[in-house]
């Protein structure tokens, strides 16, 4: 009903199926931050699809295979899933991902 209504854009970025899991809104930038499957995405507020930015960041190549050995799934289980966004000061935002089950964080700067 929104598509039909033109009442909403939809994010057309990522045609990979990269499993969206945490969202960060920044209000006073006009920001959405996205943790994705091995991505971060910055998107404009007012078209999300305009100068979109796009960080990857996966899961160091031995610890998925450390996950594939383990037997789990390498496409589902073995990659990293972000799951923290998190403001930290006016310049950077704390972020955490899975790792393939070997968690890492860093931060990022936004400028």
């Amino acid at each position: 009903d929104l598509l039909l209504s033109n009442s909403c854009i939809p994010f057309l970025g990522s045609t990979e199926g990269l499993d969206f899991r945490t969202l960060l809104l920044d209000e006073e930038r006009g920001r959405l931050l996205i943790g994705a499957k091995d991505h971060i995405f910055l998107l404009n507020l007012v078209d999300v699809n305009k100068n979109v930015k796009k960080i990857y960041w996966p899961a160091a190549k031995e610890k998925v295979e450390l996950c594939k050995l383990a037997g789990k799934d390498a496409h589902t289980e073995c990659a990293n899933f972000i799951r923290v966004l998190q403001p930290y000061n006016r310049t950077h935002v704390y972020v955490c991902g899975t790792g393939a089950f070997h968690p890492l964080c860093g931060y990022i700067e936004l400028g």
